[in-house]
């Protein structure tokens, strides 16, 4: 039997707009980039505001250009094992820099795997936190991004690595 998870719901102002952030007991479950209509915050305990709080400051310094290093604790909630590796590997990728979907699946111990690994960054709940817009194609492309493709050259361009600056990013 699957246990259940108790998530709370909360929304935070960022520059690039209202992004939805889902807690569990174990941590951050899922930070949604902006789209739709917001909602109002639920209020919440003081430990959790303090890290929202936080999390709100990181993510409006992120949104400002500043290079940001998300230390939360996250709980993706079921995934296997594959995919853990993949996004522990996408989350050790510094600020500005790219890897490859075949550099990442080379880091976990599946070099033939550059499709899973794709998968894997499509079923990436935590954009940002896990920073799956910073795998790329090996042909230079910059491949999907779970946000879009809009979503994935505003983060690039953000970090610095433009679609046509970068060696490993190149426009379509």
């Amino acid at each position: 039997m699957k246990r259940e998870r108790i998530i709370q719901s909360y929304l935070l102002a960022t520059p690039a707009g209202q992004m939805r952030v889902e807690l569990s007991p174990k941590g951050i479950c899922t930070l949604r980039l902006p789209r739709g209509r917001a909602r109002r915050r639920k209020s919440s305990s003081a430990g959790l505001d303090a890290m929202l709080r936080r999390l709100s400051r990181d993510l409006r310094d992120y949104f400002d250009g500043k290079e940001v290093k998300f230390c939360y604790p996250v709980d993706p909630g079921e995934s296997t094992p594959f995919q853990r590796s993949v996004w522990r590997a996408l989350r050790r990728i510094p600020h500005g820099q790219t890897r490859t979907y075949a550099e990442i699946a080379r880091a976990v111990g599946r070099p033939k795997a550059c499709r899973a690994v794709g998968a894997a960054c499509g079923q990436n709940p935590l954009p940002l936190l896990i920073p799956c817009h910073r795998a790329v194609a090996s042909n230079g492309k910059p491949g999907g991004f779970s946000g879009g493709r809009g979503w994935k050259k505003f983060l690039l361009d953000l970090e610095g690595v433009g679609f046509d600056e970068g060696p490993n990013v190149q426009p379509e």
